[in-house]
């Protein structure tokens, strides 16, 4: 999860047969998922088991955070070609199963190189940049230093599939994505600028991330850390959503909007008061339940927020909401995170679920007390308890500027 040590609090819930239950439901689950892979590596095991894979990127590249400034890149590849792009789209995975979208990422051959963070020049670099350009998947054919390593299922890191050191990477030419291009050769665009440009012209938020991460945007370009551009695209957009929310007139009643999909419960309360915005995460690990949170007021977040990328994730998507109905409103969400979700598959299921709450029918209230009973119905956490662990109710106690005119 990401959490500081500051800012988790846990509990023992029910009785200790219980606490083996929640713990034996998440290892059943990754149990589960991991024979089903072993199964089909046994018919299908030699597309993954040679010092070679031949096979359409969706496409797709990584960079890793491990020994920053000197990190692997490259692409991801599965031993299959034909249209693969819905491996590594998460915009298109609302409403598949976990398991579907385990095997999504685990079908995906990881071929590495270790390079600096400062090396966005290069045949090998131009030729990844040039495949995330592209406007479909990409052919692609890579050798490598030996036979690919195993994948793990541990409930901790998101799945991968197997890893090899690249020895050569060859790449078929295809069509790129005009307005990617356009943002790529311009070097005098700040990095957030062409975030925005990118995003403001309808190109998918994963995209962007990759666009970012393989040191394609601004003027001192960079190889960024896939999970680090991910934050820094939630990151960029949701603060531009926020400036401009800020200008509209406050919501006059209180909505409540929900939604649940691979084990997460969302409930998004937005009410009656000038732009505050918290995040309150629950889950369960061990036995044990434990909470996360952070918040901001209009000035925004002055720190590294302790449930991480979650928190801009989910910011992005009830800010794109407000920003569509032009108003402004204080939010609170709430995320509980069953046994169920066994297997963490990436922040981009907060953002997308979030996003599937706000197109849902909202449920109105005439106060903050009666929108936190309909948002904490249906989740094993009480309303006090959710209220206990964020600090919702002192922001909503400080005065704002606005206030004193």
């Amino acid at each position: 999860m990401g959490l500081g040590k500051n800012s988790v609090l846990v509990r023992l819930i029910g009785s200790q047969s219980s606490l083996v239950l929640l713990s034996s439901n998440s290892q059943d689950i990754r149990k589960s998922l991991l024979a089903k892979w072993h199964e089909n590596l046994s018919k299908y095991g030699n597309l993954f088991s040679s010092n070679s894979v031949s096979g359409t990127s969706p496409p797709s590249v990584f960079v890793g955070s491990y020994n920053y400034p000197k990190v692997h890149v490259g692409p991801m590849v599965p031993p299959i070609h034909g249209d693969t792009g819905i491996l590594d789209s998460p915009e298109d995975w609302l409403g598949k199963s976990l398991e579907e979208i385990v095997n999504f990422r685990l079908n995906l051959v990881r071929g590495i190189q270790k390079l600096s963070v400062n090396d966005t020049e290069g045949r090998y670099i131009e030729n990844l940049q040039e495949m995330t350009m592209s406007s479909k998947p990409t052919d692609s054919d890579l050798e490598f230093y030996g036979k690919a390593s195993n994948i793990s299922l541990d409930g901790e890191s998101a799945p991968f599939g197997p890893v090899a050191q690249i020895k050569s990477a060859k790449f078929s030419s295809s069509t790129s994505t005009k307005k990617i291009e356009k943002m790529f050769y311009d070097k005098d665009l700040k990095a957030q600028d062409a975030i925005l440009n990118l995003y403001n012209s309808g190109i998918e938020i994963s995209k962007i991330q990759k666009c970012l991460s393989i040191g394609m945007l601004g003027q001192k370009r960079k190889l960024v850390p896939t999970r680090w551009s991910i934050t820094a695209t939630d990151d960029v957009i949701s603060k531009s959503l926020t400036e401009e929310i800020l200008e509209y007139d406050v919501i006059d009643t209180c909505k409540i909007f929900s939604y649940q999909h691979l084990g997460n419960l969302f409930s998004v309360i937005l009410f009656p008061h000038r732009w505050i915005y918290e995040m309150i995460e629950a889950w369960y690990s061990k036995g044990v339940l434990g909470f996360g949170s952070d918040h901001e007021d209009a000035r925004g977040i002055d720190h590294p927020p302790a449930i991480a990328g979650a928190y801009f994730a989910a910011k992005l998507a009830v800010a794109e909401y407000l920003s569509k109905v032009k108003l402004q409103a204080g939010v609170l969400i709430l995320r509980e995170i069953r046994p169920e979700y066994s297997i963490p598959v990436g922040v981009w299921q907060v953002r997308e679920g979030v996003r599937q709450a706000m197109n849902s029918a909202p449920i109105l209230t005439d106060n903050f007390e009666a929108a936190l009973d309909v948002a904490s119905k249906g989740m094993s956490i009480s309303k006090s308890e959710w209220v206990s662990q964020g600090n919702i109710t002192k922001l909503m106690r400080q005065k704002t500027i606005s206030d004193f005119f």
